[in-house]
C-alpha cells in the first residue's frame, strides 16, 4: 500500500511538470514545437486525403445524381416533343382536310351551271402523271360512263367506267382521249388529245392551215364535242407548227389541270351526259 501511494505521487509529479512545460513553451512563441511538428508531419496529410477523398465521393454523387437529372429533363422533353408533333401534325391534318373542302367548294361555286358531285382520287396509274386513276364515287352516286371530270382550273377528263362505289377516270393527257376543242379568240376547231412526246400536254390536231391560233390562245370544249358541254377550259396554246402534209397546222397545249398534283375533283352528272354518250355512239368519235 506504502508503494502504491509512492508510485501516484510520482506519476502525479510527472503531470505537473507536463503541463508545466506546456505553459512555458506556449508563451510568446514563434514557431511551433517539435511535438507539434511531428504531429503535423503526420496528421495533416491523413486530413487532407480524407478530405479529398470525401470530397471525390461527394463530386461523384453529385454527377450521377446530375446524370440522372439530366435523363429524366431529357425523357420528359422527348415526350414534351412528341405530343407537340402530334398535336401539329393532327393540325395539319384537319388543315389538309379543310383545304380539301374549301378546294371542292370553290370548284363547285365555280361550276354553278351544272350539277356536280365532289370526289376523292384514291388510286392512280403507276408515275408521276395522273392520266388514268380511279375516284370514290360510283353508279350508286349517280355517275355514268363517259361524264365529265374537272378539277378547280378546267377539264381533267371523263369517267371510263363506273362501279358501284368508284369510277375510273382517264385524262385529257392520255393519248387514247380525243376532244373537240376551240381557241375562244379565232373559234377555230381540232381535236384535242394526249401528247404522248410531252407528257403532262396535249396536242390539238387538224387545225385548219388558214386558222390564225397563236401561242397564248386559251383552248376550250368545243359545241361539236359529242362527250362534254362547250366551254370547258381544256388550257392554252404554248406553240403552233405545221403538219408534214402542208394542208393543217398543229399546236401544243400546256392543260390548265395540274396532272401531277390532282386530289379531288367534279363529276358533271346532269341528264345530258346520256345524250353526249348517245351521240358519241353514233358519230363515232
Amino acid at each position: 500500500m506504502k508503494r502504491f501511494n509512492e508510485n501516484k505521487k510520482g506519476l502525479g509529479a510527472l503531470v505537473i511538470i507536463f503541463c508545466l512545460a506546456a505553459a512555458v513553451l506556449t508563451v510568446d512563441r514563434a514557431k511551433p514545437t517539435f511535438i507539434e511538428n511531428t504531429f503535423g508531419f503526420i496528421i495533416v496529410p491523413l486530413q487532407s486525403f480524407s478530405t479529398s477523398t470525401a470530397d471525390w465521393f461527394e463530386d461523384k454523387a453529385n454527377y450521377f445524381k446530375d446524370i440522372n437529372r439530366l435523363k429524366q429533363e431529357n425523357s420528359e422533353l422527348k415526350e414534351q416533343i412528341l405530343l407537340q408533333n402530334a398535336k401539329l401534325s393532327q393540325m395539319e391534318y384537319l388543315k389538309n382536310e379543310n383545304d380539301k373542302l374549301t378546294s371542292l367548294l370553290q370548284m363547285d361555286n365555280k361550276y354553278t351551271d351544272f350539277s356536280t358531285v365532289g370526289a376523292k382520287i384514291i388510286a392512280k396509274d403507276p408515275g408521276n402523271w395522273y392520266n388514268n386513276f380511279v375516284i370514290d364515287k360510283g353508279s350508286e352516286d349517280g355517275l355514268k360512263k363517259n361524264m365529265a371530270v374537272l378539277s378547280g382550273e378546267g377539264l381533267v377528263g371523263r369517267i371510263l367506267e363506273c362501279g358501284s362505289h368508284y369510277s375510273k377516270v382517264t385524262a385529257i393527257i392520255d393519248d387514247s382521249n380525243a376532244i373537240s376543242g376551240q381557241s375562244i379568240r379565232t373559234e377555230d376547231i381540232g381535236y384535242v388529245k394526249g401528247d404522248l412526246s410531252d407528257m403532262g400536254s396535249c396536242r390539238m390536231e387538224y387545225i385548219n392551215f388558214d386558222a390564225e391560233i397563236i401561242e397564248g390562245d386559251e383552248i376550250v370544249t368545243s359545241n361539236l364535242s359529242t362527250i362534254f358541254p362547250p366551254g370547258l377550259k381544256i388550257g392554252y396554246v404554248k406553240s403552233v407548227q405545221t403538219d408534214t402534209n402542208g394542208l393543217t397546222k398543229y399546236a401544243k397545249i400546256e392543260p390548265t389541270a395540274d396532272f401531277q398534283h390532282l386530289e379531288n375533283v367534279l363529276v358533271i352528272n346532269e341528264e345530258f351526259g346520256n345524250d353526249y354518250e348517245s351521240d358519241l355512239a353514233q358519230n363515232g368519235n
